[in-house]
């Protein structure tokens, strides 16, 4: 008697291998070593004549935990609808952080409208110190040790924003060493 899984065991043992140059092949890899981070998930109701409808809006941090991060938020009468359409804006913002050894290489503050994120380059071993918003879109970077602090608003979509600012104004040391015809070691000692 043949089971379920030894068939499909042998259906995998038969397929041949597709070649690597298949660009839907490269797509899905390249899905798969993104990580999703679902920061806020909120319903909103219109009364209407027959009662309430209820929509959905979602804010999402997508990112590779290597220096690649984006945030979308997607709306939608459904939540896993609206969770798609984030994690599709997400991806098509993606952004570049420089890294210094698992942190940022300079203190930076942040700001978008009234939230204002205070973010500092921590020592090997502190961690994330950070709230909620601010330590789901550090994770998605791959910053393992940063010192934070959120002042202002307590909107979770415009702390994201303002911090988003903020890792694109972060400067890269050898992007300004070649810009100014230097070397690294001739910059600092």
């Amino acid at each position: 008697m043949v089971t379920s899984t030894t068939v499909k065991l042998r259906l995998l043992q038969t397929v041949p291998e597709k070649p690597e140059s298949d660009s839907k092949e490269n797509e899905v890899d390249q899905e798969k070593e993104f990580v999703e981070k679902l920061i806020k998930l909120n319903r909103v109701a219109k009364v209407v004549k027959g009662g309430r409808r209820f929509s959905f809006s979602a804010l999402v941090v997508v990112g590779d935990k290597n220096g690649s991060a984006g945030y979308g938020f997607g709306k939608a009468n459904d939540v896993s609808d609206a969770i798609r359409k984030a994690v599709d804006k997400a991806k098509k913002n993606l952004i570049k952080v420089p890294l210094k050894n698992n942190t940022i290489p300079h203190s930076e503050l942040c700001e978008f409208k009234s939230a204002k994120v205070i973010i500092k380059p921590a020592a090997p071993g502190t961690g994330v110190i950070a709230g909620g918003p601010v330590r789901a879109v550090m994770e998605a970077v791959g910053i393992h040790d940063i010192l934070s602090k959120s002042l202002g608003s307590k909107n979770s979509i415009n702390i994201v924003k303002a911090v988003f600012s903020g890792l694109e104004n972060l400067m890269d040391a050898k992007k300004i060493a070649t810009d100014r015809g230097k070397t690294l070691k001739d910059m600092w000692g």
